[in-house]
């Protein structure tokens, strides 16, 4: 039993492998990544930065497919223990309200998570350029595409598990349309999935003393409610002589003002390593988007992309994830407040 409380359900076959004797990081990998490798189905060449959930016992994804005319759709894929995955060929067809086909032009770097009776996929879809885009189901056979939320340009948007003060809650990272050089993570409230507002700045990595977010930063996971507050995966880009390099740190925001930052680590969590993570269609990338997570135990296990070429995984638990965050807090100005400017 975990002494900080996970807010969820149990998840008995959460995929687990205890932490490595001598390893003294806050995260290990799976002895086995990635968990997909390349080529994994017809026409589809890479995997990467993807979704997944518990769905009827077993595990549901939503994949970014990178396929073979180098166009990236999302594609559904199955799972009976969250490790080895059978993928759709054909890319998830979209409709909207109507019921009319709703396709958009690419989709890629998925979020998937259930609020109330609904999954929800987020996804980066083209809005005459980068923002995001928003789709509903209820079983995994119809999907739903609603309005765009927000304007160009924005990218990695990620839905909170459940409403906050009686609204939707998202992340985003407002940006421009090309590989931006700059971002921070926003927040933005709705009553009903439509109409967006009460927009408040949550973090920068400009000024925090850890160089390995001094670029920009972005969401990642669907955040976990814990007791402690929501604790929140992101990645964080630093440049360096050889090119960009995406690590994945850890924060805890406030449960009831999520704008609001109570810790934050000045240390990534995972930085690239191992050869599947330094070496790919781009190297140096870590990213993650999806964690299952047990209540019971205080297991999370963290989906992450890995060099835009492959899926790895990678473990910790409740208690020692807050821990550490608060052991390596960083105040950096601006996130203990509201972000109301």
């Amino acid at each position: 039993m975990s002494k900080i409380k996970i807010i969820a359900d149990n998840l008995s076959n959460i995929p687990w492998e205890d932490k490595p004797e001598g390893y003294h990081g806050p995260v290990w990998r799976h002895s086995q990544n990635p968990v997909i490798d390349r080529n994994p189905a017809k026409d589809i060449s890479r995997i990467f930065n993807s979704a997944v959930i518990p769905y009827e016992g077993k595990f549901i994804g939503v994949f970014r497919a990178e396929t073979t005319n180098g166009r990236p759709h999302l594609h559904l894929g199955y799972s009976d223990n969250a490790l080895d995955w059978t993928i759709e060929e054909e890319r998830i067809e979209f409709v909207n309200e109507a019921g009319e086909p709703f396709q958009p032009n690419y989709a890629y770097d998925p979020r998937l998570l259930k609020v109330e009776d609904t999954y929800y996929i987020i996804w980066c879809t083209d809005f005459y350029g980068a923002a995001i885009g928003l789709a509903e189901t209820k079983d995994f056979k119809t999907f739903t595409r609603l309005e765009n939320p927000f304007l160009p340009f924005n990218r990695n948007g990620v839905l909170f598990p459940r409403k906050i003060n009686g609204n939707y809650v998202m992340l985003s990272r407002p940006s421009d349309s090309g590989h931006t050089p700059f971002g921070d993570i926003f927040l933005s409230e709705s009553p009903d999935l439509v109409y967006w507002g009460k927009h408040r700045h949550v973090m920068t990595g400009e000024g925090a003393e850890g160089w390995w977010q001094n670029v920009k930063i972005g969401g990642g996971p669907a955040p976990i409610e814990t007791s402690e507050g929501w604790l929140v995966f992101y990645h964080g880009v630093t440049g360096t002589c050889n090119g960009l390099v995406y690590s994945m740190g850890v924060a805890i925001l406030d449960i009831d003002e999520p704008s609001k930052v109570k810790y934050r680590s000045k240390n990534f969590v995972l930085t690239p390593e191992e050869s599947y993570e330094t070496t790919g269609f781009v190297d140096n990338v870590i990213f993650p988007c999806a964690t299952l997570h047990d209540a019971e135990t205080g297991k999370i296990a963290i989906y992450y992309g890995s060099a835009d070429t492959r899926v790895g995984l990678a473990y910790t638990t409740v208690d020692e994830i807050v821990e550490y965050t608060k052991a390596t807090h960083e105040a950096v100005p601006g996130d203990n407040e509201i972000g109301k400017m």
